[in-house]
């Protein structure tokens, strides 16, 4: 088990992968692959202390170059829940759950296009994370939306514990079901099933983690970036705006020392 998980390789992220690791915390960083953002294809930013002109690469390269050397570990992988428990919150990536004591929401504002009926049937049968809900799901057939990099690999674990897979790549789905999940819509085809699992390349905040407090459409964070649910803070683009690099990496330190002084706490 980690100190802190943090989910996002942004500046807010690595600022407080670099807090935390000055704090003494073990720390992991999960993130998809940093080459895909907008920041990275940035050619030249001027507005961030003590760079008059970089590009967003070297920015970046340079932020993950000074986590990594404080010890801070990085995961690539695309993460798809967080899952507070009594003790740990866990975090679905690819097909592993890593844990820790707190996590940094760190994931930027990208918010993908949910499907009809996706937030309404979410955890009633629609889920992001095969190594999470599989095991619900065993023997029964269900529909795997296949939009993520990764996608192939959870059909074929969600195969191998027993399920009946329906791979769709269809853009235009619809969930349908009252009390829980009954069918899919796809290309105007209507496909029984009991359970939906969607693999996106991101998940919005608001189904990232079930119950956490949205602010015209952020995550809504106290002064201490602390969200709603015990244990799990947010910083950066996702905590609203202004969209600047340096208000990320500001709170991103905020957020690495609350969650320190989290940490302590429950060891004590």
């Amino acid at each position: 088990m980690y100190d802190i998980i943090v989910v996002g390789g942004g500046p807010a992220g690595l600022s407080a992968a670099i807090t935390a690791r000055q704090r003494g915390k073990s720390v992991a960083v999960i993130s998809n692959d940093a080459s895909g953002s907008g920041l990275y294809r940035a050619g030249s930013v001027r507005n961030y202390p003590g760079f008059a002109d970089i590009t967003g690469a070297a920015l970046l390269d340079r932020l993950y170059g000074h986590a990594a050397g404080m010890g801070a570990e990085h995961i690539r992988s695309r993460v798809s829940s967080v899952l507070p428990t009594r003790d740990a919150i866990g975090v679905s990536h690819a097909a592993d759950v890593s844990h820790a004591r707190a996590v940094i929401l760190a994931v930027g504002v990208e918010q993908p296009a949910v499907f009809q009926g996706e937030l309404e049937l979410l955890g009633r049968g629609v889920s992001y994370c095969a190594t999470c809900d599989g095991r619900f799901f065993r023997g029964k057939r269900v529909c795997a939306v296949m939009r993520a990099g990764d996608a192939e690999s959870e059909a074929l674990y969600l195969e191998s514990i027993g399920c009946q897979v329906i791979r769709l790549a269809s853009r235009d789905i619809a969930v349908n079901g009252r009390e829980s999940v009954e069918s899919v819509t796809a290309d105007g085809a209507d496909i029984p099933c009991e359970g939906v699992f969607i693999f996106r390349h991101t998940v919005a905040p608001a189904s990232l983690a079930v119950g956490i407090e949205l602010y015209e459409g952020h995550i809504k964070v106290d002064g201490d970036m602390r969200t709603n649910i015990p244990g799990l803070y947010a910083a950066g683009d996702c905590a609203g705006v202004p969209y600047q690099i340096s208000k990320a990496a500001g709170q991103g330190q905020v957020a690495a020392l609350s969650a320190a002084g989290w940490v302590d706490g429950s060891r004590q």
